[in-house]
This record gives structure tokens, C-alpha cells and sequence, in this order.
């Protein structure tokens, strides 16, 4: 089940959307008419799996607190608007708001813009995930390329070697090779 939070001010709009969602049985939706200071408390109370925000204009209030709450628990967060604003828009998509639509509320339209958002969402997570698996790859491929220099250097061994050492150390000890790395470069350090 889905769970969606609808914020709005305006409680004939958040029915719209409400309305929408409902036809869905897989949706469950919540609506709450909260301030922009009130919104970061709400979303860590109420823990939705997507965020959607119906404002006339996005304040740099309400932004900043979606930024925190990306920041905290990252989550499609879908923003209707009613006025359009090319700074509000760009803020507002760094602060990680997945669909930022203008004057779009259209019932048969919101089903529609809270797929894509929630697809654009889980699209960017795995680039996140792959981007970060891989500057763990980089670091850890610098480590033990330091940790073989060193090796190569106190003991005269060729690069295949100093790498072999240390993965059957890595693998006597059940750690990873990048770990053994680490505590060889340590140990360096400590002897200069």
C-alpha cells in the first residue's frame, strides 16, 4: 500500500487530489493543512512513501523544510503550484521535489504526475546508489593501491605479489582487502 500525504491550505484542492487518488485501492491518503513550519514535524510523525504539496506559490520556507526532510528520508515529493516562478521551480527541485507541476491540478492528471514522480524518484535513487557504490570503489581502489606501493617498497615484491598478500591476509582475517589496505597504510604512517 501507498502511502500519500496531501498538504494544502486550501481543503477544496486537497480533495481533488484526494478524490483522485481514492479510485486506487493500493493508495491510502492523508490530507493535512499545516503551516510551512509545522510540515517537518508532520512528515516525521507521519512517515508518508510520497509527499504531495499543493501551494498557490512555493515559499522559501516550505522548500527549506522539504530539503530537510529529503535530507532526512528521502521520498517522492510531488509540488503543485498555482503560479509559476523560475527560482521557486529551480529551489524547489534541488531541494528534491521529484514533479513540480503549474497550474495542473486536473483530477484525471494527478494519478499521472504522482507515477512519474515516484518513478523519477526511484530512477535518481538507484544513479545515487551507483554513483556512491562506485566513489566507494575508487576509494577503496586508492587504499590498497597505496598499501601495495608500500608493500612493494619494504619488501622488494612485485605489484602482483604485494596484492596477493594482502588478499590472503584479507581473507585469513574475513575482512575486506581494502580494510587490511587501511591497517597496512596505518601501520606505515606509524613507522615514519
Amino acid at each position: 500500500m501507498l502511502r500519500v500525504l496531501v498538504i494544502d491550505q486550501n481543503r477544496k484542492r486537497a480533495e481533488i487530489v484526494e478524490a483522485a487518488l481514492r479510485a486506487d485501492p493500493d493508495v491510502d491518503v492523508q490530507i493535512a493543512a499545516v503551516s510551512s513550519g509545522q510540515l517537518l514535524p508532520l512528515l516525521r510523525q507521519a512517515a508518508p512513501d510520497v509527499l504531495i504539496v499543493d501551494l498557490d506559490l512555493p515559499d522559501r520556507d516550505t522548500i527549506e523544510q522539504l530539503r530537510i526532510a529529503n535530507r532526512e528520508f528521502a521520498r517522492p515529493v510531488v509540488l503543485f503550484v498555482d503560479e509559476s516562478d523560475t527560482e521557486a521551480m529551480r529551489t524547489a527541485v534541488s531541494a528534491g521535489v521529484s514533479a513540480y507541476v503549474v497550474d495542473g491540478l486536473q483530477p484525471r492528471r494527478v494519478k499521472a504526475v504522482l507515477e512519474v514522480a515516484v518513478a523519477r524518484f526511484q530512477e535518481f535513487e538507484r544513479l545515487r546508489r551507483e554513483l556512491d557504490l562506485a566513489r566507494t570503489s575508487l576509494a577503496e581502489r586508492k587504499l590498497i593501491d597505496r598499501a601495495k606501493g608500500i608493500l612493494m617498497r619494504a619488501r622488494g615484491m612485485n605489484e602482483e605479489d604485494a596484492y596477493n598478500l594482502l588478499r590472503s591476509k584479507a581473507m585469513k582475517d574475513q575482512k575486506k582487502v581494502a580494510e587490511i589496505a587501511q591497517s597496512v597504510i596505518t601501520a606505515s604512517e606509524l613507522l615514519k
